[in-house]
């Protein structure tokens, strides 16, 4: 278990980067990600696979919701990617090696990587090993996490000096029903903590009092939370949690 940076603890955190699509700043896109260096907070992006193993940043399985294309990334190339245009700018989709040059170790970096199994299993590993090489030798605070289990029992081999965590909620979302039950309840309570080296939980802001995280907290394993948007939300988070992940407003710093 490698234990997350301070850093991660004390900025707050822009989810998917600072984005605001009416400024020209897509989520995960390079402007996105320069506002928030130079706004002083930490970031948070999202990591899919390309159709070559390349890391992109990007949210989605598909380009339906973010681009004018359609389709999942992953049956595009990097290079196909790179030109395809962000929506709400003039971007195309960046590859984590870009997003690490750009950030360069200025403000701690989260990097969330995406369910490649389909159903939160074990069938992962080509795009934690991407992650892994492209991290290699990166000079700066940086972490990563999945909802995944097994994703980060794959970075632990890939990338063992790299803390990673645990993105976590109650998975009664509508979302999650074509899961098996069992399977849910396991990544609810949070079972796979230890096995994983994790040193972190990323949970969801409004079930931060669930019996596991409450656990977790007790043991000193640091809190963080997903996403808040507004100063109420978070005046009601930071009860609980040691930090926040934020859009839509910007958070306060510390002096």
């Amino acid at each position: 278990m490698t234990a997350l940076p301070e850093a991660f603890l004390r900025l707050p955190i822009a989810h998917r980067a600072l984005h605001d699509a009416g400024a020209g700043r897509p989520e995960n896109s390079r402007a996105a990600v320069g506002a928030a260096v130079d706004a002083g907070y930490g970031i948070e992006i999202d990591v899919q696979p390309s159709a070559d193993g390349v890391a992109m940043v990007f949210h989605d399985d598909t380009l339906d919701r973010l681009t004018a294309e359609t389709g999942p990334i992953r049956a595009r190339t990097a290079a196909d990617l790179g030109g395809i245009a962000l929506l709400g700018g003039d971007e195309g989709i960046p590859t984590l090696a870009e997003v690490l040059a750009l950030v360069a170790g200025r403000v701690p970096l989260l990097v969330e990587i995406k369910d490649q199994d389909g159903a939160f299993g074990p069938k992962v590993g080509a795009l934690e090993a991407a992650v892994a090489s492209d991290l290699a030798g990166y000079d700066g605070p940086v972490a990563v996490m999945s909802f995944n289990p097994h994703s980060m029992a794959a970075m632990a081999e890939a990338a063992p000096k790299v803390p990673r965590g645990l993105t976590t909620m109650s998975w009664e979302i509508e979302e999650a029903r074509a899961i098996p039950e069992q399977r849910r309840a396991q990544l609810a309570a949070i079972a796979d903590f230890d096995r994983v080296g994790a040193s972190f939980i990323s949970h969801h802001w409004r079930d931060l009092t669930a019996p596991p995280v409450s656990e977790l907290k007790a043991r000193g394993v640091p809190l963080l939370c997903w996403t808040i948007r507004s100063a109420e939300q978070e005046t009601q988070a930071r009860e609980l949690a040691d930090n926040i992940t934020f859009e839509g407003y910007r958070a306060p710093r510390p002096a």
